[in-house]
């Protein structure tokens, strides 16, 4: 086993250990037995499957394409190394998860990720089978091991899953610190450089008229600070009152899982398209 793997293993149960004496991790509120199935099938599928093959395909076909190119950047700075992966893997996650909310087909492929009504490391992992495959970070990460920078992959995504676990959790580790006065100037920093669980769950919010809520915003994986510079931030330090997704109908198992193999439901409220033209209809 790789050690990044341990070491993300260990943030996880660090994070689960508090969840589990403090916010009781398996029994959260709202949560229906569909919730586990799709958290635990989608996960294991990602990190089984999905993500391995997308690594181990990219160097492959880098290898195809140009054999010459292996090792390349290998001798690179580490900062140099580090911007690329913060461009390539960070910020094109960001993007494309900016476009997750805006793109009804990539919606359908994500929805699962906001369906859960509450906020949990449990929700990490959890997507549609199908929407890992489009995410072009996991194949630029792939294209920059094979250029040589895998020695840097294993710090990076030990980092980003570190703040990706952590801003998910419905422990706030951010919320206490908050109140010290004399910690303010370096949370003004913080929060306008990292995820944190209070910009994160305002992504997670369920109305927008808690004042808390972000849905449209707030997309950052490891660097808040995508939003800032693109214009998507929402920093109130304050939580949603509620958690999952509006005006939707509700979603089957099969739906978060692999649509489009399994249809849309569209019973008791819109369909994601439905709803994106309604919201559309009403900017104009």
């Amino acid at each position: 086993m790789r050690p990044e793997i341990y070491a993300i293993i260990g943030v996880f149960a660090l994070f689960g250990v508090l969840e589990l004496f403090r916010t009781r991790l398996f029994s959260k509120p709202e949560q229906t037995f569909k919730d586990a199935a799709v958290e635990i099938i989608g996960s294991v599928v990602l990190l089984v499957f999905t993500q391995p093959t997308i690594i181990v395909t990219a160097q492959f076909l880098m290898g195809a394409a140009a054999p010459q190119w292996a090792g390349a950047l290998a001798g690179i700075p580490l900062v140099a190394a580090i911007a690329l992966f913060l461009i390539f893997d960070d910020m094109t996650q960001y993007w494309m998860h900016r476009l997750s909310h805006r793109i009804p087909f990539l919606y359908n492929l994500h929805r699962a990720h906001h369906d859960a009504k509450y906020m949990s490391i449990r929700l990490v992992y959890r997507n549609n089978i199908f929407y890992y495959f489009l995410m072009p970070s996991i194949w630029f990460s792939g294209i920059l091991i094979y250029l040589g920078l895998g020695w840097v992959y294993v710090g990076f995504i030990i980092v980003k899953m570190t703040v990706i676990i952590a801003a998910h959790s419905d422990v706030a580790w951010d919320k206490p610190l908050y109140n010290i006065k004399w910690l303010s100037p370096v949370m003004w920093l913080v929060e306008r450089t990292i995820s944190t669980p209070a910009t994160h769950h305002a992504h997670h919010g369920r109305h927008m008229e808690d004042g808390a809520t972000n849905y449209k915003g707030n997309y950052g994986n490891l660097l808040f600070f995508w939003d800032i510079l693109f214009g998507t931030a929402k920093i109130t330090r304050r939580y949603p009152d509620s958690y999952g997704v509006e005006n939707l109908a509700p979603a089957t198992v099969g739906q978060q899982l692999a649509w489009p193999l399994f249809p849309e439901n569209k019973e008791g409220g819109y369909g994601v398209k439905e709803l994106a033209a309604k919201e559309a209809e009403a900017r104009t």
